[in-house]
Parts: structure tokens; sequence; C-alpha cells
């Protein structure tokens, strides 16, 4: 018999853990355990459980997202995962599914990171622009400036470094956690992580660090799985203690900042692309999107949506997959619904239809990603399900110019 309940700290962490363990998530030690606790305590978890036992879960933890100068409720997926021996019952996406409709009153958008594109499509997610990687030489960097000597920042520094990233300069698309508990486990499932950084901020706060993890620390590759700062003058001295490294590091990868060209920085990135090519320490860039998000509210999110430039209205007949995994007497079973939309400086969403108005058909899964600017509407149109007249979408590619958005903190 399968029961599907609420996470209970005290009966289920153990067989949480023996899960992740179980997926490759993490190992299993006193202090890992103890920060898993933390972190799914800093969210809501539902579980399945098989013969007296949790054999899959997942987890929401609340945050926020930019959209261009507005703040939305964000539900942050931090965890989907089931066990060996319940694989293939189709718990994970009930699971996930019911999740979000219990969570869904507090939140205007849910996000994720995903294994592989497919999976959440059929919950109403659709997937993000993609993430630009660069691994390169440290000693390649051009940066104007010079790096003044940093502080070391431990595992012990997890809430000035959650406040730092709460802070840092972030554009449209962005998203933060609020609890920094789950800095505090990102800092210590990276068993050999470490981090530079510096304290300007007020008072002597940590203003802006970089963390990196490496198998090798002789010669690397090093890995930074945060570079936080505030403003350019900021990163211009991350990129420039980066460059320090490089009379022994061979190689360093990074995600690409938010705004920023990295190649813009190298010495002959191309050359050394091609001399290492194929080597420990090979120079190379590449993207992949492995982020997804979905609308949870539409006129919430419709109501924090202020664009530059002409008022255009139509109809949206919205289709929301969510519902086939909830239960008919849920009270919320997704988004779906006819409605008529608003979108210029003042947007809105409001139920129903205008006869004279044009109409667009489009999922969820589509819709949001043409709202948050993943894609132009007429792109969209041709490779995901989104359809309208075409002077609709011409139109609507002329409303929504918006920056490319950037999910810039992974969970």
């Amino acid at each position: 018999m399968i029961t599907i309940r609420h996470y209970v700290a005290e009966k289920d962490l153990d067989a949480v853990c023996r899960i992740w363990q179980e997926i490759g998530w993490m190992e299993r030690s006193e202090e890992y355990d103890a920060a898993a606790g933390r972190y799914l305590a800093a969210g809501s978890t539902l579980v399945a459980e098989i013969n007296g036992a949790a054999e899959s879960t997942a987890s929401i933890v609340p945050g926020t997202m930019r959209y261009l100068d507005e703040t939305l409720r964000l539900g942050g997926v931090a965890s989907v995962a089931t066990s060996r021996i319940a694989r293939k019952q189709g718990l994970a996406a009930r699971l996930l599914a019911q999740l979000l409709a219990e969570e869904a009153a507090g939140m205007d958008v849910a996000g994720l990171g995903m294994f592989d594109q497919g999976f959440y499509d059929q919950l109403g997610f659709g997937a993000l622009p993609y993430v630009r990687w660069v691994t390169f030489d440290p000693a390649q960097l051009q940066v104007p400036v010079k790096a003044r000597i940093p502080r070391r920042i431990t595992r012990e520094d997890w809430a000035a470094a959650h406040a730092a990233r709460l802070t840092r300069m972030a554009g449209h698309g962005a998203c933060s956690l609020d609890s920094a508990e789950l800095t505090r486990g990102e800092l210590i499932f990276s068993k050999t992580g470490f981090g530079l950084g510096y304290d300007d901020g007020p008072d002597g706060a940590l203003s802006h660090y970089v963390w990196f993890s490496s198998d090798d620390v002789e010669s690397g590759p090093y890995w930074v799985w945060q570079l936080v700062y505030q403003d350019g003058a900021q990163f211009l001295e991350l990129a420039a203690l980066l460059r320090n490294l490089g009379d022994q590091v061979r190689l360093i990868g990074l995600r690409e900042p938010h705004g920023i060209q990295f190649q813009d920085l190298l010495t002959q990135p191309f050359r050394f692309r091609q001399l290492t090519e194929k080597g420990k320490f090979a120079n190379r860039a590449w993207g992949d999107g492995y982020h997804q998000l979905r609308i949870c509210d539409l006129p919430a999110c419709l109501a924090k949506t202020h664009l530059p430039g002409e008022t255009l209205r139509f109809n949206l007949t919205l289709t929301d997959p969510i519902g086939n995994f909830l239960d008919a007497d849920a009270a919320w079973r997704g988004i779906g619904g006819e409605y008529v939309i608003t979108m210029g400086p003042e947007s809105a969403a409001a139920p129903g239809s205008d006869p004279a108005l044009p109409t667009l058909t489009a999922t969820v899964n589509a819709f949001s990603r043409m709202w948050l600017g993943v894609r132009q509407p007429s792109r969209l149109a041709v490779t995901d399900a989104l359809a309208g007249p075409p002077e609709l979408l011409r139109a609507l590619d002329r409303v929504l110019r918006l920056p490319v958005p950037e999910f810039d903190w992974d969970f």
C-alpha cells in the first residue's frame, strides 16, 4: 500500500537521506544527514510511504524571482527523488503535483532544475534559456584592476554568504531562496569547498566572494559554484582574484555571470581552446538549458508585468496539464481556462473572453516561457504549444521585448 503524506522529520529523515544516497546526491555521514534535515526543514515536503518507509519525496522552498523591476513569490522545487524500489509508479509526479496544489496560494511562479527535459513538462513547466559555462586558464584573464588580499571564506560563514547572495547584482529572471539554511547546505555538501572574499558591506558585512571546489587543489580544475558581487567593480576584483591563481591553477570553470560575456576577459580564447582540446585542462564554452518554470497565479504575475510601449489586449485559451495528476476535488487544479489578457505598462489577466479580440491558445508551459521572455512569441509558435493569428504573434513580439531571463541560483 502506498500512502502520500507530509514529511515528519523524526520518522522520515533517515529514509530521505537513504533515497538521496541511492540516487547519488549525497554521501551518508552525521554532518551530511544533519544538513539534509535542516534543508528539508526550510520548506514543505511530501513523501510516498511504502511498507512503513518513505520511498519517494518532493520538496518546495519559498523564495523570490525578479520580473524586470518587480518581485514575484517563487516556489523553488528543491528536490524530487525516488528510491530504487519505487521507480515507475508515478509517485514523483503525483507528489510534486499535490505539493504545488497545496502551496499554490503562496507563490506566483514555481521553478526547478531538471534532470532531463520532458518529465516536468507534464506538470506545466517550460524550459528556460541556456546557461552558459566556460572553462579557462586563469592566467588568460585580462582585468584592468588588481585584487586586494582577500580573506578566507569557510563553511562557518554560511549566514554572511547567504546575506551577500540576497543583495547581489541580479537581473530579469534572477531567483533567490529565503532560508539561509539552503546556502549552508550548499557549502557543506561541497566537501572540497573553500572561498575567498571581501567585507566591504555595511558594518564590515561580506560583500563579494567566490566559492570553489576542486578534486585537485594543486593544479585544478577549480569549479566556481558561487560568484557573488553587488556591482561591476566588485565583479572585476573577483575576476582579478581568479587571475591571481593562475601561477599554479591551470583551469577554472564557472557559469557565465549575469550580463557578462566572459570571452571579453580572455586572451586569445580560440587559440587556447585549440591548444587544450580533449585534455584535462580543456578550455571551452557550452550551454545547457536545465532550468524550468511555470506560472502558478496568472493574475498576480500579470499585475506585476509592466512593459514599455504599446498596450495589447487578446483572448487567451490556456491549458494546464497538472490537473491530470490531481484529485478531482483538489482546491487548485492549475490555471487553465479562458482569459482576457492585457499586456503593456499596466497588465492584467481577467477570466472570460471578448469576441472582438484575437485569441492566443497555449499551454501554461509555453505561455510561461513567452511571458518571461525565453523566446519571441512567433518563434515559440514554431517549436512549442502556442498558436495565434500571425498579426497577434507579431504584436506580441513587439510588446514582449524583454531581457534574456537568467535563473541564477541553482536548487
